[in-house]
């Protein structure tokens, strides 16, 4: 299905026929049919919209670059256009991060009744030494590449060099989503975890490299009323990767 907002044209699913809406926020680059799973575990008794921000999936792309406050401030409208007054959230990764930035942060018309945080984003992490002298190499050799006599003598070199710099999800992102992307992962959110008094349900992968567990450790310390729930062995998807585990946590949450 699909809807205006904004003039974006923003492509999502509604499944279930329950009395409580739970509504689904993607991770980072991702299509809302990711989350298909996530959404059976609980689709016999709830109500589930799954959408595709804007720039994400088949939804439209922003036509500047938004932080997370503007994909916020997107959500809201989207729940308005749905006419959705109560629901609970689910957010996966950079989901995460906007429901975070929701419940901490900002006055919602709608009710946010309880929060499921996935391998959430919203904690800047440490750089080490290394790291550190990493980037400063990298903005070093950018600025001169940036000059255009030495740009011109080897450009395919250049490219390449740019090409192969960043995370993966980095690379394969348009240069709008590029802008989107570097605002969202140097906002740290952690002044906002006891802001939030939501029930929160925090699932974890304990060998997530993208959120490490110490992530899911600190808001589950600093939310007030917040519980985690390790999943061993599984990664940053940990929906998909051990998926018998994950829907019996949701089943048993959701009283299904």
């Amino acid at each position: 299905m699909n809807i205006t907002i904004d003039g974006y044209n923003i492509d999502y699913n509604i499944t279930g026929e329950g009395d409580k809406t739970v509504v689904i926020l993607q991770g980072w680059g991702t299509k809302h049919e990711v989350y298909n799973l996530a959404a059976a575990c609980i689709h016999t008794s709830y109500k589930v919209v799954q959408f595709d921000f804007p720039g994400f999936g088949n939804s439209d792309e922003p036509r500047e670059a938004w932080s997370v406050s503007d994909y916020a401030v997107f959500f809201i409208k989207f729940m308005e256009a749905l006419h959705i007054k109560k629901a609970t959230l689910i957010g996966h990764s950079y989901g995460g991060r906007v429901i975070i930035k929701l419940a901490g942060s900002m006055n919602v018309p709608f009710e946010i009744e309880k929060i499921v945080l996935i391998d959430s984003a919203g904690v800047l992490p440490k750089k080490t030494t290394k790291q550190k002298l990493k980037v400063k190499r990298y903005k070093f050799l950018k600025k001169i590449f940036s000059f255009k006599p030495i740009y011109a003598i080897c450009p395919h070199l250049i490219d390449d060099w740019k090409n192969r710099q960043g995370s993966a999800d980095y690379k394969n992102a348009s240069p709008m989503m590029k802008q989107c992307m570097v605002k969202a992962v140097n906002e740290d959110l952690t002044p906002l975890f006891s802001s939030i008094k939501q029930e929160v349900l925090l699932i974890w992968g304990d060998k997530d490299t993208a959120t490490p567990i110490s992530d899911a450790k600190l808001m589950e310390e600093m939310m007030p009323n917040a519980g985690l729930a390790v999943i061993k062995g599984a990664g940053h998807f940990c929906f998909l990767e051990q998926p018998v585990v994950f829907a019996n946590i949701m089943k048993s949450y959701f009283k299904i």
